[in-house]
């Protein structure tokens, strides 16, 4: 079942079974509908509590007040607490949920120099000729040269890559479509997944008919789930903790900054709505800092 349906079901609850007042289920209404629009509106189980601690931040930078904060992680707990009893969902993401502090920062990101001893170390472990191995190679690579989100590169087709002008076409949140170039190692790692790697997963899909560029060990579309055991087993050790969905993504926007990108640039490759939203990789981007100043202070 889809989150939105999963939500709809649950207001009714709370207005015919538990009696709550019109304002609250409102309120909780535009919470709900809120989580949907920010996850993409995935099955109920394939929500995490990386998703759910993403959102929560993104209510933080958007300047809500501390109390709102407490009602929309109140919201989201009641939530996936009634589906796991309804049997909506098999486990609860919103048990460990907590409201966060305002000014909370950015997860922790890998150093560049971190992220390319990861992707070496797992194009090296391809080159054996995994198809497991070539994929994940892909992936990674894919992630980290362009910034998009775990949700886009799933929904990825085939026929989004352009391999001569080193582009893929992404279809980001509200339906909106965008362009986003890669570069040579991504190049490399795509083109050897899709000649030796596909093929081979496809094969065991049922119908192999599989139009989506990342496939699963059985051959149908990779979930973001599966992404995610990707991204925090090959990362995690690069980051020195526990690592969330959007951890390569965080990686490039910084690194992107780290290197001269302008923030408008940096905007449109992640698929931002609003410039303040890129700005918050500003407040992790150290390396920038110190080597703006040591350009420009006099007293360096």
């Amino acid at each position: 079942m889809r989150l939105s349906e999963a939500a709809a079901l649950y207001l009714r609850h709370l207005e015919q079974v538990r009696r709550l007042s019109p304002r609250t289920v409102r309120a909780y209404r535009g919470d709900l509908e809120d989580v949907v629009s920010a996850t993409d509106d995935p099955a109920v189980d394939d929500v995490d509590i990386e998703a759910l601690r993403e959102w929560l931040w993104q209510s933080v930078q958007r300047g809500h007040s501390k109390a709102t904060l407490a009602r929309r992680t109140a919201a989201v707990r009641g939530f996936f607490a009634w589906a796991v009893e309804s049997g909506l969902a098999s486990s609860d993401p919103g048990a460990r949920l907590v409201a966060p502090k305002r000014g909370r920062t950015l997860p922790r990101v890998a150093t560049a120099d971190g992220v390319a001893e990861v992707l070496d170390a797992v194009r090296t472990a391809a080159s054996a000729g995994d198809p497991i191995d070539l994929r994940d190679s892909a992936l990674l690579e894919t992630l980290y040269a362009t910034g998009i989100r775990v949700s886009e590169l799933c929904s990825l087709d085939l026929d989004a890559l352009d391999a001569t002008r080193r582009t893929v076409r992404v279809v980001g949140k509200g339906d909106k479509e965008r362009v986003v170039p890669y570069g040579a190692p991504a190049a490399h790692a795509l083109e050897a997944y899709v000649v030796r790697a596909r093929p081979a997963l496809l094969a065991r899909a049922e119908d192999g008919a599989s139009v989506a560029l990342f496939l699963g060990a059985r051959g149908g579309r990779l979930g973001p789930r599966a992404v995610y055991d990707v991204v925090a087993r090959r990362l995690g050790p690069a980051v020195g903790s526990a690592v969330g969905a959007h951890a390569l993504r965080h990686s490039a926007a910084t690194h992107l900054l780290d290197g001269g990108a302008d923030l408008r640039t940096v905007q449109e490759l992640l698929g931002h709505a609003s410039l303040g939203t890129t700005q918050i990789y500003t407040h992790v981007s150290g390396e920038r800092l110190s080597a703006t100043y040591r350009l420009a202070h006099p007293r360096a």
